[in-house]
């Protein structure tokens, strides 16, 4: 049901963020995992046009011509120690818990946020280890229950990728239980596009 709380532990300090070895973290990026299709316009998610509004600098900027991450080894390593970090880190609390609020999108920097706070939260750190933001798309699902959820998509040269705060490991897309219903366009953040066959998409993402 909406109002679900993410799963995660521990507590963030920003700027203090220490990589640490990840198991298999050093593997070959592996073979090509296929591309998500994307659609027309799709509205803009209340979350993030009211993000904007607080965090304005992080979403300025023209219109730009899409770009990719180049998977490699050493850059799947950043993205599942990314992953892993944030996960770990953060802890759940729901936006009505955190905030008074049913929806609010923000960066936990006091440790705790729903689904769309871990993804925010790992597209930043993505951007600072240098990834194209145009690569690092937020994107809304249906869980198995029909329920919103939120989760970073990062678009690779060999397919495309999924970072869950509901799950450990970074997967492929084609590996996740999640209907896709739309998500940031790679040439414009501020323009959000539909994915696959058009579903009504949920009201609000919480978990």
């Amino acid at each position: 049901m909406f109002g679900t709380i993410c799963k995660g532990l521990g507590l963030l300090v920003l700027g203090a963020l220490v990589y640490l070895p990840l198991q298999g973290a050093t593997e070959a990026a592996g073979t090509n995992v296929g591309f998500i299709a994307v659609g027309g316009k799709s509205l803009v998610p209340y979350g993030w046009v009211d993000f904007c509004q607080r965090y304005k600098g992080e979403c300025d900027g023209k219109p730009t011509e899409a770009a990719d991450v180049n998977l490699t080894p050493e850059t799947m390593k950043i993205i599942r120690q990314v992953n892993s970090w944030v996960n770990t880190n953060i802890k759940p609390k729901s936006d009505m818990e955190h905030w008074g609020v049913v929806d609010q999108w923000d960066y936990p920097t006091d440790g705790f946020g729903d689904c769309e706070d871990y993804a925010l939260l790992k597209r930043r750190l993505l951007i600072d280890e240098g990834m194209p933001r145009q690569a690092l798309l937020m994107t809304i699902v249906k869980d198995e229950h029909g329920e919103g959820h939120a989760i970073l998509t990062v678009k690779t040269n060999k397919g495309e990728f999924i970072l869950d705060n509901l799950a450990s490991e970074v997967k492929p897309w084609t590996q996740v239980p999640y209907r896709f219903v739309k998500r940031q366009s790679q040439t414009d953040q501020n323009t959000w596009v539909d994915i696959g066959e058009p579903t009504s998409a949920p009201l609000v993402v919480s978990r």
